[in-house]
């Protein structure tokens, strides 16, 4: 059985280890394709999964003309999803899964694996081996075991050294996510803004969710995938001082009242979207970078798409600018909010730049 959630986590992040396990199908449109498809991801409510291209068809869709899910690939890229899927089956056996190792399975010199991995998956095989990993933490946490005893089960050799880490990756402790952000209190507000309508969403740790949408129905319904079994309230009376401070500054920021945001922030990734993420918050308002600056800003020049799929992963808008990042060409790319929005702040944030510069002449 196919497990959704995890599906739809390919999806959002595009990924290519995944392509070949599943395809997913867009109902509105009529297609089916692989997990890594670079199209723009449909609304989840409308994509459904499957375990091959056949049952797809038979259900009535026809293959993607981006991705072309029906294609054989490649024997290089098959290779590399055929390690993805030793990398998942072992990857809490215990064993060492090193370079040379891999490197073993797949018939390869260990430099020559690295480059070809890499090139394949957008990680290299050691970030892929991590990433597994948690993903089988996740899974064992969900299930209700011991955070120490998920912590082994899921191939981690050292539990106090994983243990630092899984705050800042899940956004909660590991106890509480492993009740799907149980005893988490999370408050929402909506607010109407110049960019359309904006819900915010935060614990007393930050904000985990700022976004827009056309109603204040689908954003709360966006909310509660992101933490399904967390204490959700709408903010009404019960409105923190905090809360409120923090809408206020999204709001003159939007407005143009203030230059720069400054607020704390509570979402949960992988080492490497947090290092996309930490590296978008240093880009100077009214200014931009593209994919390959940012890539090599992190120290990652060949993470170019890494670099995207962290970005079409943000949670939280404006507060991580991922709307700062374009493609080379100069052309303002994507945005999970929608171009016009994108456009919008861009503008907005070089015009308040020239307004201070001519300011301070």
């Amino acid at each position: 059985m196919l497990d959704n959630d995890q599906c739809w986590q390919a999806v959002i992040t595009r990924d290519k280890g995944r392509d070949g396990s599943f395809f997913f199908g867009v109902t509105t449109t009529g297609v089916y394709c692989r997990p890594s498809c670079p199209a723009r991801r449909p609304l989840r409510r409308n994509v459904r999964f499957y375990k091959s291209a056949g049952e797809a068809e038979q259900d009535g869709l026809r293959p993607c003309r981006r991705c072309r899910p029906n294609a054989d690939a490649d024997p290089t890229s098959q290779r590399m999803r055929g390690l993805c899927d030793f990398i998942r089956r072992n990857c809490d056996s215990g064993e060492p899964l090193t370079l040379a190792r891999l490197g073993e399975e797949a018939g390869m010199s260990p430099f020559h694996l690295q480059r070809t991995f890499k090139a394949a998956i957008g990680l290299t095989p050691r970030q892929f081996v991590e990433a597994c990993r948690l993903e089988a933490l996740k899974h064992e946490l969900r299930g209700g075991r011991k955070v120490t005893n998920a912590v082994y089960e899921a191939g981690f050799g050292s539990g106090s050294r994983v243990y630092e880490r899984l705050d800042t990756r899940f956004g909660m402790t590991p106890a509480q996510y492993r009740e799907r952000g149980q005893n988490v209190a999370i408050s929402w507000a909506t607010e109407q803004t110049p960019l359309g309508l904006m819900m915010i969403g935060a614990t007393d740790r930050g904000l985990c969710f700022v976004q827009f949408g056309s109603s204040e129905e689908h954003l709360l319904a966006e909310l509660k995938r992101e933490y399904p079994a967390a204490t959700i309230h709408a903010a009404g009376r019960r409105h923190s001082q905090q809360l409120a401070a923090w809408m206020e500054s999204l709001k003159r920021y939007l407005d143009g009242g203030v230059p720069h945001l400054d607020l704390p922030v509570d979402v949960r990734g992988t080492a490497f979207q947090f290092r996309v993420w930490q590296y978008l918050q240093t880009i100077p308002t009214g200014e931009v970078r593209s994919y390959a600056e940012v890539a090599r800003g992190i120290g990652k020049p060949a993470a170019v798409r890494g670099v995207a799929r962290a970005c079409a992963a943000n949670r939280v808008a404006i507060v991580i600018p991922c709307h700062r990042v374009i493609r080379a060409d100069g052309d303002a790319g994507g945005y999970r909010w929608g171009m016009q929005r994108k456009k919008a702040l861009l503008d907005r944030e070089g015009a308040n730049l020239s307004r201070s510069r001519s300011a301070a002449r």
